[in-house]
């Protein structure tokens, strides 16, 4: 019965007291996620008693209460200029991080700690060289900072970059100075809105076409494919003329990594994988 596995379940997590441990986010959101299912299974069970409901929802209160708290003691790092410990303690207990696009826990603590004001308005349509935007998996944003070896001396620039989740995170693990560039205002309203709430000062977001950007300043790029086609080819014409003044690292995640493994002025730092973060260096 349905009702008779939630029950049990519900005793099992009542009576674990590491599950209340504020460095026990993956876990919690582990339950929060078994719970929902079972709340749905057991709404089909015409003998569910009610007292079962209020347990539930009285347990994912106090995991919520928990996780705010978590959150808040965070963002208190961040103000501080501290990167905070548990976004490694997460990322390091992926004992096996998916491939591709897959979200994991460390992407549900980043949206509680970010706080995206949600959108004033509708997306710009997509032109024909755009793609549909999704965020990067936040763990091949710490593949990024640690393969591309970024250090404060750097200036990374995000190449359509959304809601700012690559040059948030960067900046604030290595105090690097990012930037992101996004043709739709929307997206970079609630990214300048999160960065000034965390303090961070090295951190900066323009609404322009990154075809038209100035990116003399960078010395790390960031591509989750953004566009394709034409608008793709001529944004790497743009970062071989910068190559040509100083050593710059292309960092791709997705299908643009095909396109940019074929350019013989970039040496990848591990064989290219669309699926992966690839790291690219200039070639002198």
């Amino acid at each position: 019965m349905p009702s008779a596995q939630l029950e049990s379940m519900l005793s099992q997590w009542d009576s674990d007291t590491t599950l209340f441990a504020s460095n026990q986010f993956a876990r919690r959101a582990e339950v929060q996620d078994e719970m929902e299912h079972l709340l749905g299974v057991a709404a089909l069970d015409s003998h569910l008693e009610h007292d079962l409901i209020r347990r539930a929802r009285a347990l994912q209160a106090k995991l919520e209460s928990i996780n705010n708290h978590l959150f808040a003691s965070i963002r208190c790092e961040i103000q501080a200029g501290r990167c905070p410990a548990e976004f490694t303690s997460i990322l390091h207990g992926l004992a096996t991080p998916p491939r591709g696009l897959a979200y994991t826990f460390l992407d549900d603590l980043l949206t509680g700690v970010f706080q995206f004001d949600p959108p004033a308005q509708e997306a710009r349509p997509l032109t024909p060289d755009s793609v549909f935007y999704q965020p990067t998996p936040a763990r091949h944003i710490f593949r990024l900072i640690s393969a591309a070896a970024i250090t404060r001396a750097d200036t990374l620039i995000d190449l359509g970059s959304g809601l700012g989740h690559v040059p948030l995170l960067v900046s604030i693990c290595t105090g690097a100075t990012s930037i992101g560039i996004e043709l739709d205002p929307t997206w970079i309203a609630s990214a300048r809105s999160c960065a000034d709430q965390l303090g961070l000062s090295s951190v900066s977001f323009v609404t322009q076409d990154a075809r038209e950007a100035n990116l003399s300043d960078g010395s790390v790029f960031y591509l989750y494919t953004p566009f394709t086609g034409l608008t793709l080819a001529r944004i790497l014409d743009s970062l071989r003329t910068q190559a040509k003044s100083h050593p710059i690292r292309i960092c791709s995640f997705g299908p643009c990594t095909v396109t940019i493994a074929q350019q013989p002025w970039l040496h990848p730092s591990s064989p290219p994988d669309s699926e992966q973060l690839t790291v690219f260096h200039s070639v002198s």
